[in-house]
C-alpha cells in the first residue's frame, strides 16, 4: 500500500465523517514559542496553529471556515487583547479550557492534557497514528517513527507516520514533537525545528538553551 493510500484509508473503528457544520470559536494566546491559534468546536479542540501572527491567523481562520462549513463565532483574541461578541456557550467552554491547559503546560504545571478533541480534520491512517501518539507517548518521552508504525500494526509505514505527523491538526496537545528519528536525530517538524527543540527542552528531553 502506498503512503497516499494509507493516508486516505478509513479506520473501521472511526465514526462517520461529519457532514454538518458546528459552531466554533478561536483565540490566539501568547506562549513562550510564539502566538498559537487555538480553535474549538462544540465537540472539542479542533486545531492548533503555530506562529499565528495576524496574517497566519487570518489564513488559518479562512481555511477552517471552509473545512468546518461555518463562520466562527467571535471570541476574545489573546494576541490582540481585544474582545468581540461572546462565543456560543459550548465551543467557548471548550476553547477556554484549551487555553487554560495550554498555558498550564507552558508553565510546567500540566504534564498531560485532558481536553476533549475534535478529530474531524484528520481521517484514516493519520488519525489512527495520532490517536496512538496522544494516548501512549507521555510527557518527557520520545518515540521513533518506526516504533510508532509498529505500534499501529504497520511496520512498513515509517514514512507514512512522518507524513501523518506533518499533517497533525493538533500539535502540542497531540505531541508530534515527541516523534524522532530512530537513529537519534530530532526529525522534522511542521512548526520548525527550533520550536520542536523548545518543546522537548520544556519537557526535559533536551537541555534548555543557554541563550
Amino acid at each position: 500500500m502506498t503512503i497516499a493510500e494509507r493516508q486516505t484509508q478509513r479506520d473501521p473503528h472511526e465514526g462517520p465523517e461529519r457532514r454538518d457544520a458546528l459552531a466554533w470559536a478561536w483565540a490566539v494566546p501568547a506562549t513562550p514559542i510564539g502566538p498559537l491559534l487555538l480553535a474549538a468546536t462544540d465537540e472539542g479542540l479542533v486545531q492548533v496553529v503555530f506562529h499565528a501572527a495576524e496574517k497566519t491567523a487570518a489564513e488559518a481562520v479562512s481555511r477552517l471556515t471552509r473545512r468546518l462549513g461555518a463562520e466562527p463565532t467571535p471570541a476574545a483574541s489573546a494576541a490582540s487583547g481585544t474582545a468581540a461578541a461572546p462565543a456560543a456557550p459550548r465551543c467557548a467552554e471548550q476553547l477556554a479550557e484549551a487555553i487554560r491547559q495550554v498555558e498550564s503546560y507552558f508553565a510546567e504545571d500540566t504534564k498531560a492534557f485532558t481536553l476533549s478533541l475534535d478529530w474531524s480534520l484528520t481521517t484514516g491512517f493519520n488519525r489512527r497514528v495520532l490517536r496512538e501518539l496522544a494516548a501512549h507517548v507521555p510527557y518527557g518521552t520520545v518515540v521513533g517513527y518506526q516504533d510508532l508504525a509498529d505500534r499501529v500494526g504497520e511496520p512498513g509505514a515509517a514514512r507514512a507516520v512522518g507524513v501523518a505527523m506533518g499533517s497533525n491538526p493538533l500539535p502540542v496537545v497531540v505531541p508530534c514533537h515527541r516523534v524522532v528519528e530512530s537513529d537519534g536525530g530530532i526529525g522534522g517538524f511542521g512548526g520548525g525545528l527550533e520550536t520542536k527543540r523548545s518543546l522537548l527542552a520544556l519537557e526535559g528531553v533536551l537541555p534548555q538553551p543557554l541563550f
